[in-house]
């Protein structure tokens, strides 16, 4: 019997981006199910002390541009650790994965999310961006526009909403969030455990 790994992420992360192919590789190498929930992480940073990069200590910032930097060249992914379109909202972009999971599976929206992560990440696109989000999904194979005016129905908002809930009672406060049997593991540095937890 697969597992289920319950994989809550925000596009606009860098950390979601580094570990997003190792989790889809991850989940294909021992039969598991990733059930993608992308949230709100400024409503979740309201409640659980997180702060938006710009409130960040200048030592925090200037830290967290070395770790992205020392990540990216480990993994061999390609990476702007400084791209034109940040910050950037990702209520668009996960509205959108939400939509791709909904009427395409889950293999669609990881599909999707991780061309989104990299257009953001790598390719200096706009993932705020309607028309960008559109030709992303285009290049993927899908319909973009079809998602995109999926994406803006009332259930697929409400999605968002209960993913957004959901981390906020599980005491998620970062991303990517993994659980595995009801295990919580934050950060793509925790991939090793998730596998550990798969197997």
């Amino acid at each position: 019997m697969s597992k289920n790994v319950e994989y809550f992420l925000s596009p606009q992360s860098p950390w979601c981006y580094l570990g997003h192919q190792r989790l889809v590789d991850l989940a294909r190498e021992t039969g598991a199910q990733v059930e993608l929930k992308p949230f709100d992480l400024g409503k979740v940073f309201s409640v659980s002390g997180g702060l938006p990069l710009a409130k960040r200590a200048p030592q925090r910032q200037a830290y967290r541009l070395v770790e992205l930097e020392r990540w990216a060249t480990f993994l061999g992914v390609p990476m702007n650790t400084q791209p034109q379109f940040f910050p950037v909202s990702p209520d668009a972009a996960s509205t959108l994965v939400i939509a791709a999971r909904t009427s395409l599976g889950a293999d669609a929206a990881l599909d999707l999310s991780g061309a989104i992560m990299r257009a953001l990440w790598a390719e200096e696109k706009n993932i705020a961006d309607e028309d960008t989000l559109a030709q992303i999904a285009n290049l993927c194979g899908f319909d973009g526009r079809m998602l995109l005016k999926s994406a803006q129905t009332p259930g697929v908002q409400e999605q968002y909403e209960r993913n957004t809930e959901e981390a906020i009672a599980a005491n998620i406060f970062g991303v990517p969030w993994y659980v595995v049997d009801g295990e919580g593991f934050w950060g793509q540095d925790r991939l090793d455990f998730v596998r550990r937890a798969l197997e």
